[in-house]
C-alpha cells in the first residue's frame, strides 16, 4: 500500500522567511503601465495582462497587511498529514467526518489553484447541518510539486500516475471504496480514477468532463455548438500559457521560484480571467483567499514543480478510457472548456446528473461555494443511489 506511515503535518514558515518575502515585495522593479485605454472596462481592461494599478495595490497589500498565519491555522484546523506513494512524499488534508453514514471523498484540485481552493468547504461537506443530507470523509491532497507535496526528481508523474497513487492513498487510509470529486487537472485525474479503478472508486463528479477528442458537431444544438465553439476559441487563443508551461516549465519556473510578484501576476492573471466576473477576481473571491494560494506557492518554491504537470500531462488523458462508474458531471458558464453531453456521453456510460448552472466560473468552490457545495452534495447523493 503505501511506502511508509502516515504522519500528521503541520507547517510554519519562519518569521524571516516572510519578512523576505516582504523585502521582495518591497524591492518589486514594475514595468510602466499597460498601453489600453484609460477608461477602458471588464476584459478589455485586462487584455494586456494584469493591470498595472491592480497589481500594485495587490502587492501593497500583501505587504502591508495580509497574515499568512491564519491560513497556516486554517489547515491545522483542517487536520494536515504526509505519506510516501510511490517514493514521493504526498501532503494532504484530511478532514473525517463526526457521522456514522459518511462516505470517503478525494478532492482534487489543479492549476492555478491548490488545497487552498477547498479550506472553506470542508466542514461544510464533512458535517453538513442537514442531518439528512450525504455527509463525507474529505480528503483533499496536494498534486505532486505543489505545496507541502514533494516536488518530483524524475519524470512520470503525469495524471495517471497521480490517480494512481491516489487510490494506494485512499487505500491506507483505510478507505477501500471511495467518491472522487476534481476539475481542472483534478478532472483527467479523477476520470482517471473512475476508469482506470472501478472496482474501488464508487463513482465521481468532475467539473471538466473531457470528452475524447475529434467528435463530430452534428448531434450538437445550438448552445451545444456554442460551447464547442467557446472551447475551439480559448485553446486557439489563449492557451499560451499551457503551451509555456508543456515545453518549457523550467524556464518559465526561474522567473515564479525567483519573482513573488512574477509569480502573483501569472496566476492572478488566470482567476481574473477564469473567473465568473466582470471587472475583477475579487467580486467573488476573497483576496486573502487569493494570497494564501499565491503564498503557498511561493513558501514551497513550486512555481517550477507545479508548473511540469502541463509538461507531463498536456493533452495526454486516453482518448478511449472509458469512465463506468456513476457520473455527476457540471459544466459553470464561465468555465474555460465546456463538453457538450452527447460528446461527454462518448467518455461517461452513466451520467446520473448533468448540471449547466447560471453563474460559477473555473473555481466554484471559491467563486459560489454555497452552490457549489449544494451542486457537489447533490451529484454524489445521485451517484451513491445509482451505486446501490
Amino acid at each position: 500500500m503505501l511506502d511508509n506511515q502516515i504522519r500528521r503535518f503541520a507547517a510554519r514558515a519562519t518569521d524571516e522567511e516572510l519578512s523576505a518575502l516582504r523585502a521582495r515585495l518591497a524591492a518589486t522593479r514594475f514595468p510602466e503601465r499597460e498601453t489600453t485605454r484609460a477608461d477602458a472596462r471588464g476584459g478589455e481592461r485586462w487584455s494586456q495582462g494584469v493591470p498595472l494599478a491592480d497589481i500594485s495595490e495587490l502587492v501593497a497589500y500583501w505587504r502591508t497587511r495580509y497574515d499568512w498565519r491564519v491560513f497556516e491555522r486554517r489547515l491545522d484546523e483542517i487536520g494536515q498529514f504526509r505519506t510516501v506513494i510511490d517514493g514521493l512524499g504526498i501532503h494532504f488534508l484530511h478532514r473525517r467526518s463526526p457521522r456514522s453514514d459518511a462516505t470517503p471523498l478525494v478532492m482534487t484540485h489543479g492549476w492555478p489553484g491548490s488545497v487552498a481552493e477547498f479550506v472553506d468547504i470542508i466542514d461544510e461537506l464533512a458535517d453538513p447541518p442537514d442531518s439528512l443530507a450525504p455527509a463525507f470523509h474529505v480528503v483533499a491532497p496536494s498534486l505532486p510539486g505543489y505545496g507541502y507535496s514533494d516536488k518530483p526528481a524524475e519524470e512520470g508523474w503525469g495524471t495517471e500516475r497521480i490517480a494512481a497513487a491516489w487510490a494506494r492513498l485512499m487505500s491506507g487510509l483505510g478507505y477501500d471504496r471511495f467518491l472522487a470529486h476534481g476539475g481542472d487537472w483534478g478532472g483527467p485525474i479523477t476520470i482517471a480514477l473512475g476508469g482506470r479503478f472501478p472496482d474501488q472508486v464508487i463513482g465521481i463528479h468532475t467539473t471538466t468532463p473531457v470528452a475524447p477528442p475529434g467528435l463530430s458537431l452534428d448531434r450538437l444544438d445550438a448552445t451545444e455548438r456554442q460551447w464547442a465553439d467557446q472551447t475551439r476559441a480559448f485553446e486557439d487563443d489563449r492557451l499560451a500559457y499551457a503551451k509555456v508551461m508543456a515545453t518549457a516549465p523550467q524556464t518559465i519556473g526561474y522567473s515564479l521560484v525567483d519573482s513573488p510578484v512574477g509569480l502573483l501576476a501569472w496566476i492572478l492573471e488566470k482567476f481574473a480571467e477564469w473567473s465568473d466576473t466582470n471587472d475583477t477576481p475579487f467580486e467573488t473571491i476573497s483576496r486573502d483567499r487569493l494570497l494564501d494560494n499565491v503564498t503557498l506557492y511561493w513558501l514551497t518554491a513550486t512555481g517550477a514543480s507545479a508548473a511540469r504537470i502541463y509538461f507531463e500531462s498536456h493533452q495526454s488523458l486516453d482518448p478511449g478510457l472509458v469512465v463506468s462508474v456513476p457520473a455527476a458531471l457540471t459544466t459553470y458558464p464561465r468555465d474555460i472548456e465546456k463538453h457538450p453531453r452527447p460528446w461527454a456521453e462518448e467518455r461517461f456510460r452513466e451520467i446520473v446528473r448533468w448540471r449547466a448552472p447560471d453563474v460559477g466560473g473555473h473555481f466554484p468552490a471559491l467563486e459560489v461555494p454555497d452552490a457549489f457545495v449544494r451542486d457537489l452534495r447533490e451529484g454524489l447523493a445521485a451517484v451513491l443511489a445509482a451505486s446501490v
